[in-house]
């Protein structure tokens, strides 16, 4: 687990020294990495970033403001509200992925390792809670048949 700690400071210190909080990243990422198109309502973005709606629009009026965004209302719904990448955006967003691609070549063996014992314990309890269930499947079954005897030579 201290890896995994690791890269997410390292990453939360590679946002601040780009100039963007590690929230204004993660909106770049999603922004760019949306599937099919290269625009994302705020809605949408909303959704991806697991945030509220007038906290989206926080976010990326912040990011307008620091010209890593622009936004464009829908020519049909004003209340829609487009947010692309600018080349500035972009820009930051490569430089921060090229330092993350660095930072999980020196720490990815350790990360695989941690995700193999992650599996291997998740599996080991998996099996324990399967023997917990057969046994308390035949404890009651034990109880049931000593309960079908004792009615049945009480009769």
């Amino acid at each position: 687990m201290r890896s995994v700690r690791q890269f997410l400071h390292f990453s939360e210190e590679a946002a601040k020294r780009a100039g963007v909080t590690p929230q204004q990243r993660q909106a770049l990422l999603n922004i760019k990495g949306f599937p099919g198109r290269d625009t994302v309502t705020v809605g949408e973005l909303a959704e991806r970033l697991q945030l509220r709606h007038h906290t989206t629009v926080e976010l990326v009026d912040r990011l307008a403001a620091l010209k890593l965004v622009v936004q464009e209302h829908s020519g049909i719904d004003r209340r829609r509200a487009y947010v692309q990448l600018t080349r500035q955006g972009q820009q930051i967003l490569d430089k921060l992925t090229g330092a993350h691609e660095e930072q999980l070549r020196r720490i990815g063996p350790k990360l695989a390792d941690l995700l193999q014992g992650l599996g291997a314990e998740k599996r080991a309890v998996a099996n324990v809670r399967r023997r917990t269930i057969r046994s308390k499947r035949s404890a009651s079954s034990r109880r049931r048949l000593r309960l079908f005897r004792a009615r049945g030579q009480g009769h």
